[in-house]
């Protein structure tokens, strides 16, 4: 191939490097320095050049955001509305009340039944007595009876002008079945009469049933949401922002009553107490008695072990030991947390809702990514962070979001400035979370490495010539020999390194190629 013009060439290098643009540096690097000859390296081109050989190493590429370094997490600490102390009172009589009504009527119901049960034993006792009395011959004799037979066929002598015999005018005169008979229908009429009182008894017993069920249903309710202050509670401690607090120490107190952190995901949305359902929050609470030393048993039931290391946390803290935790007594957060502000002051009477609020321990750096960059950048990717001191320290991406948000600022012109482009949030952890010190707050530059290659051909970019006819060549400079362009197609840029990875079927790692000289 015949020799580049080396006018056109440089000329066509200068156009590369435009083309390229995009924050592509044109320096020449370390590991080519001492390469190039500031006194025209190449005896045949009409501008100072300078060689450099071709060789193997790893590229990255890069990103550079502004970033905010802070604390990461945000969370916020409400006091509970729970039921006031007179409600669960009130709850409480309601049940008792219910309970006794429904008592009454039970034991109403019972001596009826008792009464019926009687009836029915005296009813059988009459039925067996009548099928005796009134079986065989005394059976044909009370017929006789009846009949004035005398029972042998014959009128007796004695009856007299009336003709009726001393039985027939007492009515069968100590006749057994005749008694039986009148016992049984007496008895038929009692267990009638009994039956119907029974029956009679079931819907007040019934009603008496659902309202006990429906205060005590009330009442559990009330127990679970029972606060753990009255109407006319203060503070009497609350934590200062910057303020770090960890598992088993309080938050704030009430009235001196201390609402303790604990460690966990479950948000604490009832009183811990005997007799309740199981569930995630009975879970997080065993493990942290146990972590705290305070013993309890596993899993997600509370038990008479819980019950005992509850009293023994209380203890501990100067508060009554009476085994139950009232709503807001405990707070649940995932990990120890530090105090970004605080609403209340101390004294000030508590009203339900928020508070305060947290964040975790650990520094984070938060970033608003141009939106066009989004698809560049995923959570896993390493990132290099300059802090303050002009230090650095590694950090990880993790989280990006998905919404692309136009800053408030922006919504507007101002000082003649047009909108600023969209951006999405993401998040940065630092890998040693020690290098940013006691900084709360302040503004780093973030390196973020989208890319890579290794053991890649590279040269610098400076190196690459756009063709006339498209596409790119390097210029090679073999040692005695003629210079001739060798197409190439570019791959990844690193961009801090001023670098290019680059492929062709005739370059190899060792060949020398022309480069601009530095000044």
């Amino acid at each position: 191939m015949p020799a580049a013009d080396p006018t056109r060439v440089r000329l066509l290098a200068g156009t590369a490097v435009l083309l390229l643009g995009i924050g592509v540096l044109v320096a020449v690097v370390d590991p080519f320095a001492g390469e190039a000859s500031g006194n025209g390296g190449v005896v045949d081109n009409g501008v100072p050049t300078g060689l450099v050989t071709v060789m193997r190493r790893s590229l990255s590429a890069q990103t550079p955001v502004s970033g905010t370094l802070g604390y990461a997490g945000s969370w916020t600490v409400a006091v509970p509305a729970g039921t006031p102390a007179t409600d669960l009172q009130q709850a409480k009589q309601q049940e008792t009340s219910a309970r006794a009504s429904y008592a009454g009527a039970r034991a109403t119901a019972a001596a009826d039944e008792q009464t019926l049960a009687s009836a029915r034993a005296a009813l059988q006792a009459a039925q067996l007595k009548e099928a005796s009395d009134c079986a065989g011959a005394n059976a044909a004799t009370s017929a006789a009876i009846a009949d004035g037979s005398g029972g042998n066929g014959s009128t007796p002598s004695s009856a007299g002008s009336s003709g009726r015999t001393p039985s027939a005018d007492s009515g069968g005169g100590g006749n057994p079945c005749s008694s039986s008979l009148q016992a049984v229908t007496a008895g038929q009429a009692t267990v009638a009469t009994a039956r119907q009182t029974v029956a009679a008894d079931q819907p007040p017993l019934a009603g008496a049933r659902t309202t006990l069920a429906n205060a005590q249903q009330a009442l559990a309710a009330a127990r679970s949401a029972g606060s753990s202050y009255s109407g006319s509670a203060s503070y009497t401690m609350l934590p200062g922002a910057g303020d770090v607090v960890r598992r088993g120490r309080p938050l704030y107190a009430i009235n001196g009553s201390a609402t303790l952190l604990l460690y966990g995901a479950t948000p604490a949305w009832r009183a811990f107490a005997a007799g309740m359902s199981p569930g995630g929050d009975v879970a997080e609470l065993n493990a942290n008695l146990r972590a705290l030393a305070y013993g309890a048993s596993g899993g997600d039931t509370f038990t008479s072990a819980t019950e005992l290391a509850i009293r023994a946390l209380q203890r501990a803290h100067g508060s009554p030991a009476t085994g139950t935790l009232p709503l807001g007594s405990v707070a649940f957060e995932p990990a120890a947390v530090r105090v970004t502000s605080v609403t209340p002051a101390p004294g000030q009477a508590v009203q339900p809702g928020p508070i305060m609020t947290l964040s975790s321990t650990k520094h984070d750096v938060s970033i608003q990514l141009d939106a066009s960059r989004q698809s560049q950048v995923k959570v896993g990717d390493r990132v290099l962070v300059t802090l303050p001191d002009n230090t650095t320290t590694p950090g990880v991406v993790t989280s990006v979001g998905r919404v692309a948000v136009t800053p408030p600022s922006s919504q507007g012109t101002t000082g003649g400035g047009g909108p600023t482009t969209p951006t999405v949030a993401a998040d940065v952890r630092l890998v040693h979370p020690a290098a940013a010190g006691t900084l709360d707050q302040a503004p780093v530059n973030v390196l973020i490495t989208t890319a890579g290659v290794t053991n890649a051909l590279v040269v610098p970019v400076n190196a690459l010539i756009a063709l006339a006819g498209g596409g790119y060549a390097v210029e090679e400079a073999p040692a005695g020999g003629t210079h001739q362009l060798l197409p190439v197609t570019p791959g990844l840029f690193d961009d801090q390194a001023g670098l290019v990875q680059v492929t062709g079927s005739r370059l190899a790692a060792g060949q020398r190629v022309v480069v601009p000289a530095s000044t």
